[in-house]
């Protein structure tokens, strides 16, 4: 005689050790969230910073630091907005802001925009802004025999509506000593 298998108790078994995974991770970034920036001072590779001169976000970081053979620095979209949290009027003063808080973003780990090795960059009108974005991009790397691997996409709508571009970079620095 056969016997047969439910299929829903057999699936509901098989996730089992993936809700316990599931559960212990939850568990664990909550304990993580609780400990804030000790958790961070707990992890020597690991820094997250907001450097002075550039917004404070509540949910994000604006660099975060990666320390191994080479320090990997990834650093948030960045948005035509100044330190005070004003939006560049206009899409040439918002690719010049970006590039400028990439730059202090970037100064705040001891590197510039020859230690970048990836960009992308989000528009919300490519056929408007892409001339002016490139023109503006192509200032800040004047090493053209070692450019920066990089995406343009175009997009409905940024999180603030009044922003027209935002950029992620990732940078390779050495480490630090």
């Amino acid at each position: 005689m056969t016997t047969k298998t439910d299929p829903c108790a057999a699936s509901q078994e098989a996730m089992a050790p993936r809700r316990e995974f599931v559960a212990a991770a939850t568990l664990a970034a909550a304990a993580t969230a609780v400990a804030g920036d000790a958790a961070v001072a707990q992890t020597p590779n690991l820094r997250f910073s907001n450097p002075s001169g550039m917004t404070k976000p509540a949910t994000y970081s604006h660099v975060v630091e990666v320390n191994g053979p080479d320090r990997v620095v990834y650093l948030a979209g960045q948005t035509g907005v100044d330190a005070n949290g004003k939006v560049a009027e206009g899409f040439r003063a918002q690719a010049e802001q970006v590039m400028e808080n990439i730059k202090t973003a970037l100064a705040s780990v001891g590197g510039d925009f020859e230690h970048i090795v990836k960009l992308t960059s989000y528009l919300t009108d490519i056929e408007a802004n892409a001339d002016v974005f490139r023109e503006v991009r192509a200032s800040y790397f004047p090493n053209k025999a070692a450019l920066p691997a990089s995406t343009l996409l175009q997009i409905s709508r940024l999180a603030n509506s009044a922003y027209l571009l935002e950029v992620e970079a990732i940078a390779i620095l050495a480490p630090r000593a």
